[in-house]
């Protein structure tokens, strides 16, 4: 009798999700779809920003490690080739960046180099996007498992271009999708390598020490609460932004995915090699995002993947704490695991 209650509750369990999976599949094929072209998506989420060795003095700005929240967002698939900028250029009549007849750097395919902070800034927003935010970028170049390099955790000249292609003879960046077996785990191209890419933040050494844990957005001045220790000096002001990835001619150990690097905002120096890739918002508001962590975990529970589908609706819970539909899903899912 006992195995026929259990069977019964099966069953209804089967046919509890049949129904929110047909009801669901229109709105996941839309979401699929919906992901903006030559961008890629980074799901909610935790990821391990920076790390914990401080031995070494290149390193004492990337700690330590701490677990960070962000929430979803598109970044580029590409660094903003020529191609790309020119339209900005010509629908905008914004000034070309330096060495924009550099022949060994202009070509389409190529990215763009030689624009300051404030020209990515504009180019992104013209395109109905933003820079990213450092903590983005870091987490779209190292992926939920922490990699030293986009592609994994062994150094490997043949992923991307950087140390003047070790041999000293490549003083060019390659085009933007070139080493495609050096892509990041969500499929972004030449995150380390061929130029360092502009972000959101104002660089701080001792960011990374505070305790801003969700969809941090770097210091914001020296007198609001996030930043009003960071430093002991008087009057500090930030003056620089924050740069990430390396070059085609940085060395090794500027291409790693928590490498921190910062230039005054108004530089668009040659002797850097200063590019960019832009990201965007993936929902409004809370109850989009919310709405995603829930058809995430109705993916998982048909996969079977219930500790999986529990953090997820959890997820979906902290930004709809209400939502009956959430709750009884959390509940079907709990009833799985301790049936």
């Amino acid at each position: 009798m006992h195995n026929l209650k259990n069977i019964y509750r099966k069953n209804l369990t089967i046919s509890f999700l049949a129904i929110f999976w047909i009801s669901i599949v229109p709105q996941l094929s839309a979401a699929i779809t919906a992901v903006p072209e030559d961008m890629v998506l980074v799901n909610a989420g935790g990821f391990t920003r920076g790390i914990d060795n401080t031995k070494k003095e290149n390193f004492m700005d990337e700690a330590p490690a701490k677990m960070i929240y962000l929430s979803s967002y598109y970044i580029d698939k590409f660094e903003v080739s020529n191609s790309k900028y020119t339209e900005f250029i010509i629908a905008t009549d914004h000034p070309a960046p330096a060495y924009w007849d550099h022949r060994k750097l202009n070509q389409p395919s190529q990215p763009v180099t030689g624009v300051n902070w404030f020209d990515s800034d504009t180019y992104c927003r013209w395109a109905n996007k933003r820079l990213p935010t450092e903590a983005e970028w870091e987490k779209a170049a190292r992926g939920p498992a922490g990699s030293i390099y986009p592609w994994g955790n062994e150094l490997d000249y043949s992923k991307a271009n950087f140390a003047k292609g070790k041999t000293g003879k490549k003083y060019i960046t390659s085009p933007v999708d070139a080493h495609p077996k050096g892509v990041s785990y969500y499929g972004a191209y030449n995150m380390a390598g061929n130029v360092f890419e502009w972000v959101q933040d104002w660089y701080s050494s001792d960011y990374y020490k505070l305790d801003e844990t969700r969809n941090p957005k770097g210091p914001q001045s020296k007198e609001t609460k996030s930043i009003k220790n960071i430093s002991t000096k008087s009057n500090v002001l930030f003056e620089k932004k924050v740069i990430r990835g390396g070059s085609w001619f940085a060395p090794a150990q500027s291409i790693t995915t928590t490498h921190r690097f910062w230039n005054n905002p108004i530089n668009n120096s040659y002797g850097v090699g200063l590019g960019f890739r832009c990201a965007r918002d993936l929902s409004e508001n809370l109850q989009t995002e919310a709405r995603t962590f829930y058809m995430n975990a109705l993916i998982l529970v048909g996969d079977e993947k219930y500790k999986k589908a529990l953090s997820s609706i959890k997820n979906a819970l902290i930004n709809s704490p209400k939502n009956k539909e959430y709750k009884a899903l959390k509940l079907l899912i709990q009833k799985q695991l301790n049936p």
